[in-house]
């Protein structure tokens, strides 16, 4: 099937022509964005790793003050994080969009490189239970990722990074206003005092909803402790969240998102998701010697949610949470031009799972509880990754990974169906007691070539893989009574060009092919089976140019196919469908952005963007019959220092007020969309107490 690649982006791919052949001097702003964390877990200069990555710093996060995770994952090609409502989303990265039971364990999020959720037990809105809003950085790493990162990371990694203390004192409040309601106070303080240093990041928003009977509370802390001792270092961080949401569902009918007596409305008022998190962890930092440095990295987390499945007809509960403690050690050793990390991840996790009908709807979807069961489920990895930089214009990165999984199971309810005996076809399967496991290894390998000082090409090779999850091998349908499923595996080549010209011009492009085996699906029987393909390609580009002291402009996009490549018998379809694009998977989408620098202008610190955000046509179902047409946004923020102590941001969303909808699909015969809200506007006010530094 051929690739329809818009004009615009033809163009963007003709841009990057003239920029590889020109070779300049860097600037010390773009240094200080070639240093990434998320691939070693080290800081280091990423310029010449062969590995497609991006960042987005503090002061981007800063300026952008998002409301939803899904503005700032913009900025990075390749990333949509498609919003549901409120607080809800589902991410894709180098891929479709990935719904269904284990869809979400195809990404590796993660928060200062934990992940958010133990493998075996991602939740697709999982990105929520991050501070994103007063992050750090956010880094992101596109495709297979490095050895530090086993199951999950197949699609990419994303990780949010906590804000480090600054070296003088930083104390903030900020207030902020929007439409229907919108509130939010975020409170930042920050300071180094001899080797102590801390950083505390809380924020709380609480939003009335665009549409009936919706709307959300959200509370949000962060707190990071840095401490330099004679024989060890140490940072420990406190993270947690809560989420009270009432949730408003899909509204029904073919482009019922335009219909003004449908967007507001809200077809589930009952609907509501309850979630609460929280992560502990402490990094300790030894120098054995001149060349090897020992980190240990003990951590804990704890996730609960409770929510109204609204999508389905039948409106069951959920209750689903799990504990974890886990330990990561490594040895990174530092010899000449060679670093090489080996190290050990070990987790234990228990977890809980409940779904619960309070009404009749059919006797395949019977009152009741469905499902009740606990899983002990224990990860073990060994891992070596190696980076020579040699004084040749070449540097060479691989390494490989082994990780063990096992899930003990246990049903605390009834074996067997849920239903009576006048069902049909039940919906709702609870198999015996049962143990899992799985062995899995990934492996990656790459190379990059210095064209000049700063224009460098790589090549890269990986593999990643991912375990089943929890919910796919024991919730299950239709009286199957053993899901024998395999890990899902995927092989990634890619080539990549990266570079900066005369410290005016950055740019980034990478092109990859991705093939993934053994894909968890539900068949026409509703039974969870291993065995499909998919294929996955595309380019991503990310142009960054500053055209003068007070003008720039930047853009991030993508260009893909992610595809079915082999037949499979689905519920409803034909079972033809290989080279058929795979639901919820534009051909393309990104952002550009122009920046005005107005600091000259106004006499004080100040700066205006215009954003243009682009998203293509999808398919809302494997037989591909059904599409959303797309939509493009326009937004515009404005933000500025009144006085040395006070600063104030406009934003205005969704400037030509497009109807358009955040989410598209089609299930139970219908069309369905999550709305996306009419124009706009914020306004935000900050003072800074204390004293002002220079």
């Amino acid at each position: 099937m051929s690739v329809n690649i818009p004009s615009f982006y033809r163009s963007l791919l003709l841009l990057t022509l003239p920029l590889m052949a020109i070779s300049p001097s860097v600037s010390s702003d773009t240094l200080e964005e070639n240093i990434l964390v998320t691939a070693s877990r080290v800081e280091e200069n990423a310029m010449k790793l062969p590995l497609a990555w991006s960042l987005v710093t503090s002061d981007t996060i800063e300026f952008i003050d998002p409301v939803h995770i899904n503005e700032i994952m913009q900025r990075v090609p390749g990333a949509w994080i498609s919003r549901g409502n409120g607080q809800e989303s589902i991410i894709a990265l180098r891929s479709p969009v990935l719904t269904g039971a284990g869809g979400c364990g195809a990404f590796f999020a993660a928060a200062d490189g934990i992940s958010l959720r133990a493998p075996g037990f991602c939740n697709v809105n999982q990105l929520f239970d991050t501070n994103f809003e007063q992050a750090g950085r956010i880094e992101v790493i596109r495709g297979p990722a490095t050895a530090l990162y086993g199951s999950n990371a197949m699609h990419g990694v994303i990780n949010v990074i906590s804000a480090a203390p600054t070296e003088d004192i930083d104390n903030r409040l900020t207030l902020e206003a929007g439409p229907y309601d919108y509130y939010r106070a975020k409170y930042r303080y920050s300071n180094t005092v001899g080797r102590n240093g801390i950083s505390v990041s809380a924020n709380g928003a609480s939003d009335g909803g665009y549409k009936d009977n919706s709307g959300y509370d959200q509370e949000k802390a962060t707190v990071r402790h840095d401490y330099v001792g004679d024989q060890w270092n140490f940072r420990t961080v406190l993270d947690a969240a809560n989420l009270n949401q009432n949730t408003a569902g899909f509204v029904q009918g073919y482009d019922a998102y335009k219909d003004k007596n449908k967007k507001k409305s809200n077809p589930n008022p009952n609907a509501y998701r309850d979630a609460w998190s929280i992560r502990l962890y402490s990094a300790a930092t030894h120098a054995v010697n001149d060349n090897n440095t020992l980190t240990l990295t003990p951590y804990f987390r704890d996730n609960h949610m409770e929510f109204l499945q609204h999508y389905l007809p039948w409106q069951p509960v959920e209750k689903n949470g799990h504990d974890s403690l886990g330990l990561r050690a490594s040895l990174e050793t530092n010899a000449r031009a060679v670093r090489w990390i080996n190290g050990i991840d070990v987790e234990y996790t228990n977890a809980t799972l409940k779904e619960i009908q309070d009404t009749d709807f059919s006797p395949n979807q019977p009152a009741g509880v469905h499902y009740d069961y606990k899983v002990g489920a224990a990860v073990g990895a060994l891992y070596s990754q190696l980076r020579m930089q040699n004084d040749s214009p070449w540097e060479i990165d691989g390494g490989v990974r082994l990780e063990y999984t096992n899930y003990d199971y246990n049903n605390k309810t009834a074996d067997g169906s849920a239903c009576g005996p006048e069902a049909t076809n039940c919906r709702f399967y609870r198999p015996s007691d049962r143990e899992n496991d799985f062995n899995d290894w990934s492996l990656n390998a790459g190379a990059s070539y210095s064209i000049s000082e700063n224009h460098i090409a790589y090549l890269r090779l990986a593999r990643g893989f991912r375990a089943p999850q929890a919910s796919e091998l024991y919730r299950l349908q239709g009286g199957q009574e053993v899901a024998n499923l395999d890990s899902e595996k995927i092989d990634n080549i890619e080539v990549g060009l990266r570079g900066d010209w005369l410290g005016n011009a950055r740019y980034d492009v990478a092109v990859y092919y991705m093939h993934k085996d053994d894909v968890i699906f539900q068949d026409a029987n509703r039974f969870n089976v291993s065995g499909a393909r998919t294929r996955h390609y595309g380019a991503e580009i990310s142009l960054n140019y500053q055209f003068n002291d007070s003008w720039s402009a930047s853009i991030d996009a993508n260009v893909a196919s992610h595809t079915y490549d082999s037949n499979i018998e689905l519920l409803g379809g034909s079972g033809d469908i290989k080279g058929n694009d795979i639901d919820t998977a534009p051909r393309a989408f990104g952002s550009a952005g122009l920046n005005w620098d107005l600091s000259a202008i106004v006499g004080h610190q100040s700066r205006a963007e215009l954003e243009w955000v682009y998203m293509d046509s999808y398919y809302l179902e494997p037989e591909n019959d059904y599409q959303y047409d797309g939509h493009s946004l326009i937004n515009l923020r404005l933000v500025g220092n009144l006085t040395p102590r006070w600063s104030a941001g406009l934003r205005l969303t969704n400037l030509l007020d497009e109807d358009y909808a955040e989410r598209a699909d089609f299930g139970f015969g219908e069309y369905r969309y999550f709305v996306g809200q009419p124009r706009g506007a914020y306004l935000q006010i900050s003072y800074q107490f204390g004293a002002i530094g220079n």
